[in-house]
């Protein structure tokens, strides 16, 4: 036990050293590099003064013109990966919202960094060129070639690696709509991905009546009447002579209608001119719209090509830009008024299908020589039939709650397998009061503990996840990553849980992948008839000490900047073995294989001696509240058999159960409850048969 307390001071001292505070993550790239990435004829801009992006500019006859803005995902979006930095990405961003590039600037995931290689990374990232923030992109198993329907794009993921790809995913459109709202015009709280589209084979003939009865041009009136209400009480009212005398003669008409739609614009313009029109308009939605009446949307000072200051559109809360198309070809069947086309750019988030407020500005002036003005804005709902668009698929669970939707029946599995494995536990006399059942029992729970929690379910618990919780205390990272990963999220808070119930052994004896690899290993060797070798005590004690100087070395390299703590972090087979499945390079393969082979003969090698995860578990472990073991007075003095039998050498002579190094195998709870095995029941049971016989 002084050599436990020992290396527990090692590991207190190691994170009061993590917690020291450094600075925050900032992007690695300097002006020198941007031109060496983007040099002639592209010229780099000077830095923005508010948002940290260079915009970047090609000579244009005698202009420079933008073509994109550049910036670092580290900047704008920070989400930790799972070394608990972010994946730094380097983006350039057109005035329209499409990806020119996207590459990889840094990153720590460990499933890139040594086991697939960089390269799947790099591959995925080069699928973004060309993708728009316009469109709802989503990430896809890796199944074929990238997909698309216009609004909806998937993106192929990384076999192994579908948590990072996420992270980095959500990294790309994060930073990207930052940008995007703040430097190219897209509305704040209105996702242009989320926004309908227009539909364009939706199309049968109809007049002007039809047009208007069918709901696709909206009409609203205003009565002389109606327009006086809003300025009672106030110095407005009774202004307008034309009120007294006819009251219920229209004050104004307004006719409403999406004319790039095929529904309204072909019917209106014809066939040719709709589609010249659709050219012109370049992605721009365009709003037709006509008035009668005494009054007009048209102001003295409207302006061709300018936004109108008498009409206004609002939708979400916000308003929406519109600009007159100085569009004036005729428009058949149309009143005869004042008739204008204004455009709406998509990238204000503009949403057709959902109601928006027209508003229409009236005045009145009251005096002669400094005339006082009054205003109102009358306000009409408007939206374009759903019929004519296609609606945007349903709404999807932004970052991490999108990969715990996707990922529910994985989770839910695990949570059902834990709530059983507690219920288990807690039985322990039912649980092993058939030695042979029992054991075929655990090697079930093992065999799914291997293929579901570890091969398919990829929730292999690491010291990798204390690296990025090292780096989140010192202020380089957070453990938001953990999010990305709903079984290890839910499997890591059991294990802590029940560290400080019933000790390390639930995980390291239960749930750990690589440990029912080993375990279900050494079970093979025995039936092939290898015995396995005892490590004496003297040794034992000294190897077990091992893991406790790799975890201090993990730790301590995590806690220093710069230094290689994922590469130390390989002491563990866990990426070789369970997350990528032995396709690896050859010296990490007969490492894991190595440890595999090696459990045959010394039971649980790595589990016990090598495992910095197990070490950290162990320390945790020391919270314990309960020893929940049975045991018997007996049990040390004079009875040595549990001692004998454990393959952890977990039993101290004196009878005691070493917790830290406990793996809750239960075999020593089989024997205790065993008649035939137990030495206490044994000679109890031979004291009763002399007693019958004497009697």
């Amino acid at each position: 036990m002084r050599g436990l307390r020992s290396a527990f001071m090692i590991c207190l001292g190691l994170c009061a050293w993590a917690f020291a505070c450094l600075p925050a993550l900032a992007g690695f790239l300097t002006r020198a590099d941007l031109e060496r990435a983007f040099p002639a004829p592209y010229i780099l801009g000077e830095k923005d003064d508010r948002l940290p992006v260079w915009p970047i500019f090609k000579q244009n006859a005698t202009e420079n013109q933008l073509v994109a803005y550049v910036y670092e995902s580290v900047d704008l979006a920070p989400i930790p990966g799972f070394s608990g930095t972010p994946i730094d990405l380097l983006v350039a961003l057109a005035p329209d919202g499409t990806f020119l590039e996207v590459k990889v600037v840094h990153f720590h995931e460990p499933v890139f960094v040594d086991g697939l290689g960089p390269e799947p990374l790099f591959d995925f990232v080069k699928q973004y060129k060309g993708k728009s923030l316009k469109q709802t992109i989503k990430v896809g198993p890796p199944a074929g070639s990238p997909t698309s329907d216009g609004a909806v794009v998937v993106v192929d993921g990384v076999a192994k690696a579908t948590a990072s790809v996420r992270i980095l995913n959500e990294t790309l459109l994060a930073s990207g709509l930052t940008v995007a709202r703040e430097k190219l015009g897209f509305a704040e709280g209105r996702d242009p991905s989320r926004s309908a589209r227009v539909r364009g084979d939706v199309f049968h003939k109809l007049d002007w009546a039809g047009l208007v009865a069918g709901g696709y041009i909206k009409h609203y009136r205003v009565s002389n009447a109606e327009s006086e209400a809003p300025f009672k009480g106030t110095d407005g009212e009774g202004l307008d002579a034309d009120v007294r005398a006819h009251p219920q003669d229209p004050f104004i008409e307004l006719w409403v209608g999406e004319i790039d739609t095929p529904m309204v614009g072909r019917n209106l313009i014809g066939d040719k001119a709709f589609e010249r029109l659709i050219s012109d308009l370049d992605g721009r939605h365009a709003i037709l719209v006509v008035s009668t009446g005494r009054y007009s949307f048209m102001g003295e000072d409207y302006v061709q090509g300018a936004a109108p200051t008498r009409l206004t559109f609002a939708q979400s809360g916000a308003p929406v830009e519109i600009r007159d198309f100085a569009w004036r070809r005729p428009v058949a069947q149309a009143p005869q008024g004042d008739l204008a086309v204004f455009v709406i750019k998509p990238q204000t988030g503009w949403n057709p299908s959902a109601t928006a407020t027209l508003g229409l500005l009236a005045t009145r002036e009251k005096g002669q020589i400094l005339p006082a003005r009054i205003s109102h804005d009358f306000g009409f709902p408007y939206s374009t039939p759903a019929d004519l668009l296609t609606l945007p698929p349903p709404e999807e669970a932004k970052g991490a709650l999108g990969v715990w939707r996707d990922r529910a029946l994985d989770t839910a599995i695990i949570a059902l397998s834990l709530i059983g494995l507690t219920i288990a536990l807690a039985a322990q006399g039912r649980l092993t009061a058939r030695a042979a059942r029992f054991a075929w029992a655990r090697r079930a729970f093992l065999v799914f503990t291997l293929l579901f929690i570890g091969f398919w379910a990829q929730a292999q618990l690491s010291i990798v996840s204390l690296i990025g919780l090292t780096r989140a205390a010192r202020g380089q990272g957070s453990l938001a990553f953990l999010l990305y990963d709903p079984p290890s999220l839910v499997l890591w808070g059991f294990t802590l849980a029940t560290l400080v119930v019933w000790g390390r052994g639930t995980f390291c004896g239960w749930l750990c992948p690589f440990g029912a690899m080993q375990e279900l290993a050494a079970d093979f060797g025995r039936w092939l008839g290898i015995k396995p070798i005892r490590i004496p005590e003297r040794w034992d004690a000294r190897l077990k000490s091992l893991k406790y100087v790799a975890l201090a070395g993990v730790l301590l390299a995590a806690a220093i900047p710069n230094a290689p703590a994922e590469t130390l972090a390989e002491i563990e087979p866990f990426k070789t073995a369970i997350t990528l499945e032995f396709a690896r390079s050859l010296p990490f393969v007969l490492y894991a294989l190595g440890l595999v082979v090696g459990g045959m003969f010394a039971f649980k090698f790595f589990c016990r001696y090598l495992c910095p995860l197990g070490a950290a578990f162990a320390l945790v472990g020391l919270l314990r509240r309960w020893d929940w073991l049975k045991r018997r007075v007996e049990c040390g003095d004079p009875c040595q058999l549990c001692k004998a039998k454990c393959r952890y050498n977990a039993i101290q002579k004196s009878g005691a159960i070493v917790y830290s190094e406990c793996f809750q195998c239960m075999d020593c709870v089989v024997i205790n409850n065993d008649a035939r095995q137990c030495v206490p029941l044994v000679l109890a049971a031979k004291r009763a048969a002399r007693l019958r016989a004497a009697q």
